[in-house]
């Protein structure tokens, strides 16, 4: 009787053991100090903790960001601030604000539902799960902090691993540029800055880099993934540091954060590349956050299969994402079977016409563009622009000749709140390269459906409500709730 009493005390006493250590790994935090050499920002003070737990400090960096003049052209550039760590749980944040007392306060994306205390000039607020965004203060644009967050490395590859390029924590700088052959994988571990040129995958197949470090270049660097198969790019930061694929199949770019201040600096570009996932990533750029191309220079060949999901974009110069501008007029292309799915759209700032879309499908050089699901979309107020710009065009600045055509597109429970559009576009070029089968399904402007059947004055277009200004070579839209 003793012996069984003793015999289930224990057991007792190891499960409560086992609940206790798998809370504390539930709860872990980490967090990585600046290296020494990298600017830091003093804008903010950062810490973070599990409710009723002891505050950490978290390092806050200083990315670069930028502003394009209407009248002159000329470039601005602003400080911001941004920080990043691991966990898993609950976590509180904690952020006070160098400047005045905060009076309005928002967490972005609008659509997490994250709301914030205020006290003095700290705001506080908390994450369940790890998830990347804005603390956007009294209306700030640029002085804004961005928080990126990640689980806890799991499966972190030795440095003696021959397989592996390994980066560990601190400040590298690199001379030329980093190749990563076929079979291998260049880690940056967390708390690690690698400065260099470019990272290239060229010819490579089942080859990665990943980690949870930070990529940048005094200039801009770019991971350029050319000609290869099976290349994942995942949990990394880039500070001026861009992303790019030419004809590139089967191509995973998963948890890439990335800034950029720099003329042409859109943050991912996809040139004549198919079966490419773009997964969790959060986009800051001063060019297209994401552009989708056939060719241009030595890159040939259609487009299909790409799927950009889970991610927030912020366009601080020209498109969130642009479809199909570049292409081949001597031996005409095609971009198809394109998912853009559950995205926050989180600015959108140009003032030029032609390039104004928080999604643009722009089919120029002969391109034809089909097949394209766009579903599950917010997109919150944004600075100037229109919310969408369809256009079978002919741009004398960057084509040889007119796309063929743009059809076959749905567009499901598209959702804008804003007050910063101007009338968005639908244009046909003429009779034969045309916009044809678009339909919206429960399509939604400042909390009102949008539908062929709403209610409306018998001589208003649906698209008065949106507003869309749509020519005669567009045939075959529909809005449905």
């Amino acid at each position: 009787m003793f012996t069984s009493l003793v015999f289930w005390l224990l057991v007792e006493l190891l499960a409560v053991s086992s609940v206790q250590a798998a809370k504390e790994i539930a709860n872990n935090i980490i967090t990585y100090p600046i290296p020494s050499g990298v600017e830091n920002s003093t804008a903010f003070e950062v810490k973070v903790r599990t409710p009723g737990g002891k505050w950490k400090d978290v390092a806050v960096y200083r990315p670069t960001l930028t502003e394009i003049n209407a009248t002159s052209g000329s470039r601005s550039l602003y400080q911001s601030s941004m920080v990043y760590f691991d966990f898993n749980g609950t976590v509180e944040i904690a952020a006070t604000w160098s400047k005045e007392r905060p009076q309005e306060v928002r967490v972005r994306p609008d659509s997490y539902g994250i709301k914030a205390q205020k006290s003095g000039r700290s705001v506080r607020f908390t994450l369940d799960r790890p998830r990347d965004v804005v603390l956007q203060i009294n209306g700030e644009i640029f002085d804004v902090l961005h928080i990126f967050t990640n689980p806890p490395p799991v499966d972190e590859p030795s440095p003696d691993d021959p397989d592996v390029i390994y980066y560990g924590p601190g400040f590298h700088s690199v001379s030329g540029k980093i190749q990563v052959p076929s079979g291998k994988t260049l880690y940056i571990a967390g708390g690690s800055v690698v400065s260099v040129e470019a990272i290239e995958f060229t010819n490579a197949t089942n080859a990665a880099v990943r980690g949870h470090g930070v990529l940048t270049y005094p200039r801009s660097g770019n991971i350029l993934v050319t000609r290869s198969q099976n290349v994942v790019i995942e949990g990394l930061i880039g500070l001026n540091f861009m992303a790019r694929t030419f004809e590139a199949t089967d191509v995973d770019i998963k948890n890439w954060r990335s800034f950029s201040s720099v003329q042409w600096g859109d943050g991912i570009d996809l040139f004549c590349s198919q079966n490419i996932l773009i997964d969790s990533v959060f986009v800051r750029s001063a060019d297209d956050s994401v552009a989708i191309y056939n060719h241009r220079g030595a890159w040939y060949g259609d487009v299909k299969n790409i799927t950009i999901q889970n991610s927030s974009l912020w366009a601080d110069v020209a498109h969130p994402i642009n479809v199909g501008t570049h292409g081949n007029t001597a031996d005409p292309e095609t971009a198809s079977d394109i998912t853009i799915r559950n995205v926050d759209i989180l600015d959108h700032r140009e003032k030029q016409m032609l390039y104004q879309g928080t999604i643009a499908l722009n089919a120029g050089d002969s391109n034809l563009l089909e097949n394209i699901l766009i579903e599950d979309v917010r997109v919150e107020n944004f600075r100037l622009g229109q919310l969408l710009n369809f256009r079978v065009m002919f741009n004398e600045k960057y084509n040889t000749s007119p796309g063929r055509g743009i059809r076959n597109v749905a567009i499901r429970n598209l959702n804008y709140n804003g007050h910063g559009s101007i009338t968005s576009l639908f244009s046909g070029y003429d009779a034969e390269r045309t916009i044809s089968n678009v339909t919206f399904y429960n399509l939604t402007v400042n909390g009102q459906v949008i539908t062929d059947s709403m209610r409306k004055p018998g001589w208003y277009l649906t698209t008065d409500f949106i507003p869309l200004h749509v020519n005669d070579h567009v045939h075959d839209l529909t809005f449905k709730a």
